[in-house]
């Protein structure tokens, strides 16, 4: 911890961290807060998950072409604009009585002008810290997320069952202007310029560390939305065990990326996180027991944020800086997809096989993620002993003849 402690010292480090975590909390509402409310608007479960499927497309199609906006039209100005079309979405979803199509097009608007927040951030913060700060300041981003998932859907729940769903939807929209307007607002997020990137966009993905932690990232949050899906089908919507084996999962990650975040990335890293994520999920297909269910997933969530900490820093070590964000936008779509499919497989199973049948699904899940952790070992850079900061841009310069 005396490490974590001299990283939250570092100037700015501290500040940056507490503001990306503000203005990411409405993800953690977004999906939950769409489903309560359109689901009263219309009476319709169908009619809210199609609602909620639109927002989901726009943000995967979006990620990686607003981040690399940010190296054409600079940081501040991409996240303003696309602070203030999203808000606007969210408050016509929130206020207005529409056809189902149209709110279905205000999803849609919402998730592919969603502020990419989470590419802004990781992309400063290798100008911030030393090379050896790196890998853990990632670690402890990753770890520092997951308080997002314990308190963002808690919060809506609550706010829309006791107060309505509008004036849940509109605290959403409170939200993501406050906290984004404080990211914005903060002196590294002014003081960092990307370099415009001189490939097309999705070139990255040649790069074999990047398709990797999108391949990956796929994978692990399939398995933890399907995982999800088998927790609310066996305890139900209103049995508070669903809540507390969550947060059980989610406090596992925190734990774990705490714990082994000064821990060198090797080209095996992902597949030993993987491993620990294996285990923990395996178990649960003993036992549909709250405390067995806890205990399982407590040990699955020891690997999930390392995991997630070894995405970001072999991205961010295999690309030029112009490319980082952009990277990290189709990292995130990798995660958005992958939570999509692992919500469906789950849903298919649990229909046909009951709640059993979504953890199998998260096994599946898993299981893939470590096969290709462990088939594609020799292409994880080896980050033992060396930085994880992305490859300095170079440019041509004139010379004198």
């Amino acid at each position: 911890m005396a490490g974590y402690q001299d990283l939250l010292r570092t100037p700015g480090v501290a500040r940056i961290i507490a503001a990306q975590l503000t203005a990411r909390l409405p993800n953690g509402m977004i999906s939950l807060g769409i489903l309560l409310h359109i689901e009263r608007v219309t009476g319709s479960y169908g009619a809210a998950g199609l609602v909620l499927a639109a927002t989901s497309v726009g943000q995967a199609i979006a990620g990686p072409v607003t981040s690399r906006w940010m190296g054409l039209w600079g940081i501040r100005r991409v996240l303003t604009l696309t602070l203030a079309v999203c808000a606007v979405a969210l408050a016509a979803l929130a206020l207005l009585v529409l056809p189902l199509p149209l709110y279905m097009v205000l999803g849609l608007v919402a998730g592919l002008s969603m502020p990419p927040i989470q590419s802004a951030v990781r992309t400063i913060y290798p100008k911030m810290v030393t090379s050896r700060q790196l890998t853990p300041l990632f670690s402890l981003d990753a770890s520092l997320q997951e308080i997002i998932w314990i308190i963002a859907p808690v919060v809506i729940t609550f706010v829309a069952l006791q107060a309505g769903t509008v004036p849940g939807m509109l605290l959403i929209v409170v939200l993501l202007i406050g906290g984004g307007a404080w990211f914005i607002s903060c002196r590294e997020v002014g003081q960092v310029r990307i370099p415009r990137s001189r490939r097309s966009l999705g070139k990255v993905l040649a790069k074999g560390p990047v398709l990797l932690a999108t391949a990956t990232g796929f994978l692990l949050v399939g398995a933890c939305a399907a995982l999800e899906a088998g927790i609310v089908a066996t305890f139900g919507h209103g049995r508070y065990e669903a809540g507390v084996v969550l947060a059980v999962f989610s406090i596992g990650s925190l734990i774990g990326g705490l714990a082994f975040g000064h821990v060198p990335i090797g080209p095996w890293a992902m597949a030993r996180r993987f491993v620990v994520v294996t285990i923990g999920l395996a178990a649960t297909m003993f036992s549909l027991d709250a405390l067995w269910l806890s205990g399982s997933l407590l040990i699955a969530g020891l690997g999930v944020a390392p995991a997630f900490a070894v995405m970001f820093a072999i991205t961010s070590a295999s690309v030029r800086f112009s490319e980082t964000a952009e990277a990290f936008g189709w990292v995130g779509t990798g995660q958005l997809i992958g939570a999509a499919a692992g919500s469906a497989v789950a849903g298919f199973l649990i229909d046909g096989t009951g709640p059993q049948g979504a953890y199998l699904a998260a096994v599946g899940f898993v299981v893939a993620g470590l096969v290709v952790s462990v088939v594609f070992w020799r292409s994880f850079p080896d980050l033992r002993g060396r930085s994880s900061k992305p490859i300095t841009d170079t440019i041509p310069i004139a010379t004198a003849s």
